[in-house]
This record gives structure tokens, sequence and C-alpha cells, in this order.
């Protein structure tokens, strides 16, 4: 199964602790001037970021990820002594049309609940379209973010999972705490500071989604596809003055603060995200949930080192 994969590598405490303090030195980073920071400094800190050119700004807060990422790959092929292989999925080889499938996915589901919400009310969503500036958006896209997606889904549903779960015997903790150390990570976002805490609900619940969708399916290729729609629609669909990506998308709400908070908040949790687990598991045949969510992980029983 997808933990054990970990076993194939040097797994010393030592390895896994400056690795990760290394490779989430920007979410740590983020995390303790979100705590020490006064409410005014933040608020000052958003209204600079708005001030950079939305591309730019994109462009800014999108390459770190790609060094980090090269810095997690090196240390878990040098260090650890994996293979990226074993660090994205339990099978022989990483498998791209499960990525394909989990995009379209969210990608489609979040078109039509857009286009639902527009038709019902488009009264706080305005035509926001720049052909030149979108076009310079669509690039640094679809270059971009998959390095941005790929530290997050390779730190946290990848690395993470696999060694707390090597460490911990279990397969519930490192889901569980993984997902809250994703919602962390986010608690900088300027939509902590417009919406309030309840917001961290829905990242935490993302976390979960990402890590059921890794253990069941054995692999991180539906986790990968998802967050790479979710990412490339959020940036490219619709913005507004209180999110964390400020590009040039096609629409704008021109709300000065989320409408209906607890809706647009837990409606994905307890609606959307449970119906796409539906598909997925039909589509790939998920059974033994209750082994493949809650179960032991224990050494094969040819435990070696790649």
């Amino acid at each position: 199964m997808y933990i054990e994969q970990a076993y194939k590598g040097k797994r010393e405490i030592w390895m896994f602790i400056v690795t990760t303090l290394l490779v989430s030195g920007i979410f740590i980073i983020n995390f303790i001037a979100y705590l020490f920071m006064s409410k005014e400094d933040m608020e000052r800190s958003y209204e600079a970021m708005k001030s950079i050119p939305g591309n730019m700004s994109l462009i800014i807060n999108l390459l770190p990820f790609l060094i980090l990422l090269g810095l997690l790959f090196v240390f878990v092929k040098f260090i650890h002594g994996r293979s990226i292989l074993s660090l994205t999925t339990a099978r022989k080889q990483i498998d791209w049309k499960r990525v394909a499938f989990s995009f379209v996915l969210i990608t489609s589901i979040t078109l039509i609940t857009f286009g639902l919400s527009y038709y019902n009310d488009a009264s706080q969503i305005m035509w926001n379209f720049n052909a030149t500036k979108f076009a310079i958006l669509v690039i640094i896209s679809v270059l971009l973010f998959p390095f941005q997606i790929g530290l997050e889904e390779y730190l946290f549903r990848g690395y993470l999972m696999q060694h707390i779960g090597v460490l911990l015997k279990n397969r519930w903790m490192p889901l569980v705490i993984t997902s809250l150390l994703f919602g962390i990570a986010h608690s900088a976002n300027p939509e902590v500071a417009e919406i309030g805490p309840l917001i961290m609900v829905f990242y935490i619940g993302t976390g979960l989604l990402l890590g059921i969708m890794t253990l069941m399916d054995n692999g991180l290729e539906l986790a990968l596809g998802f967050h790479l729609g979710n990412n490339i629609l959020a940036a490219t669909l619709i913005t507004s003055e209180w999110s964390s990506l400020q590009t040039d998308s096609l629409f704008k709400y021109t709300s000065e603060q989320v409408v209906n908070v607890p809706t647009e908040v837990i409606a994905p949790i307890v609606i959307v995200y449970p119906i796409i687990l539906f598909i997925m598991a039909k589509t790939y045949g998920w059974s033994n949930w209750k082994t493949k969510l809650f179960g032991p992980v224990a050494p094969p029983k040819n435990d070696f080192i790649d």
C-alpha cells in the first residue's frame, strides 16, 4: 500500500526532521507571521500585495514552490535513498490517466456550479476579461501551478503522510495530522482574515478529501489532478479583493466580503466532496475502506532499501 512505500528507503528520524523543516519553511514562516503580526500589519501586507500587478504577483507567489519541490525530491532521492515513484504511488508507474480524470472532474464540477450561481444571481459578479493579461495568466498558471500543487501534495499527502504513518504504525493519524497541517499552512491567507476561523473548516476538510483519495487509491495521482484543476480555476475563473490570488481572471466579485459564509464554506465539505469520493470510488472500484483508512502500518516481509 501507499504508506508502506516509505519502507523502501532510509528512515532515520533526523532525516525526517531536517527534510520537513527545510522544505516546509515557507509554510512555517507564514504561520509564525500570522501568529505574531498585528491585524493592522496584516492588512498593510495584504494591501502591498494588491499593489503588485496581478500576473507579476502570481509569479512571485508561485516561484518558491518550484525550488522547494526540487529540494524535497533531492532529499528523498539522495538522503532517504528512495525513488520519486515510491513517493508518488504504489503502482509500477505513475498513472497519468488518473491525474487527467481528477483534473477534468473538479474543473467540470466547478464550472457547472459557477455557471448555476452566475445564472441565479450575477449582481455581485462582473466581467473582468482582458485578452492580453488573461493569456499571460493562463501561461503562468499552466507553467507554475504544477510546482505549487506538486509541493503541497508531495509534502503533505506524500512525504509527511508516509513517514508519520511509518512512525505511528497506523493510517488514520497521519490522515488527520496532515489535514490539520494543511489547514494551518493556509492560515495566513487573506481569506482567513476576511471570513474568519470558519474558513479553516474548508481547508482542513479539503486536506481530508485529498488524503482519503490518496489512501484509498494507493497514490497521489487523483489528489494531484484535483488540486491542479482547483487552483488553476481559482486563478483564472474568478477573483476578489479578499482572495489570496489577485489575478486578471475572467470574472471578479464586486462585493467587499464573502456573501453567505456558512454556505460557501460548509456546502463543498458536506455535499460536493462526498459526491466526488463516490464518483471516484465507483470509477476505480475502491473497497476495504476500513483497512485502507484505519488499518495498521507494518513493514513488508521483505523489508529492503532501493
